[in-house]
Formats: C-alpha cells, structure tokens, sequence
C-alpha cells in the first residue's frame, strides 16, 4: 500500500500534473492524501504483533477507517472538476491493498483456551463418576 503511494496515481493533463499518494511537484488541492493510511497501516501492524484481546478487537475498526480513508482518496482524486482526472494503477492497487489489509484485520490468529476448558470439563466428569461409583460400593 505504500508503495502504491509512492507511484503516480492520477494524472491532469490541463495542468500537467500528476498526483501521487505524497502529493505533486505542481500546486493542486489534493495535499497528501496518504498520510492517514500510513499512521493507521503502522497502527495495524503494532496490533497484528500485539498478542492481546484488546489489540485483536481494535484492529478491524482501525482497518475500517483506513479503508473509508482510501475509498475518500480514490473518490475525491478520481473526481470529474470539469476535466476528469486519468486514473493510473497505482490508484487501485493502493485501494487493492486498503480491502486486503481490512479483511486481513478480521481473521485474526487468535489462540484460546478451549483446551483447557475441555480438560476441567472432563475432570468433572471423572470426579462426578467416581463420586457415583464410590457411593454405589458403601
């Protein structure tokens, strides 16, 4: 994604301007679009590597803003002012890479202790035979 943004994404041919995800060498009113995609892409990947609950259930409501972020940055550069914009690759590989990185939030690789559970459920189990099969013997 971020190296998408590196690359042209759209370029005006009244101006001769191209546009990328840092902005332009000409004056445009785009800014850099690509500065809150690269916070929230540091964001997700500090929760991807956070083994924690919390850091697991955050990811995909960050993953969402930076996907918002980059329909917002493809819609607002893509836009006809009186003279459409021609849309280069790099615009739809950096939202290619937003919709892979949100789906990537909600498959986390979450290890639970269902294991465990089932080794407590068993021991019950055990106790309340052998609890049974005592008593039947007095």
């Amino acid at each position: 994604m971020i190296t998408a943004a590196a690359f042209p994404w759209i370029y005006i041919s009244s101006i001769d301007a191209t546009v990328t995800g840092f902005g332009s060498a000409t004056i445009t009113k785009f800014g850099k679009p690509v500065l809150m995609n690269i916070f929230l892409f540091a964001l997700n990947v500090l929760f991807f590597l956070i083994p924690k609950l919390w850091a697991k259930r955050l990811n995909p409501f960050v993953g969402a803003i930076g996907f918002a972020w980059a329909i917002r940055n493809v819609v607002l550069l893509g836009m006809c002012r009186g003279e459409c914009p021609e849309r280069l690759t790099n615009l739809w590989v950096y939202f290619i890479a937003s919709f892979i990185l949100l789906v990537m939030t909600l498959l986390p690789d979450l290890k639970t202790k269902t294991g465990d559970a089932n080794k407590t459920e068993n021991n019950q189990a055990t106790d309340d035979n052998t609890g049974s099969d005592s008593s039947s013997s007095d």
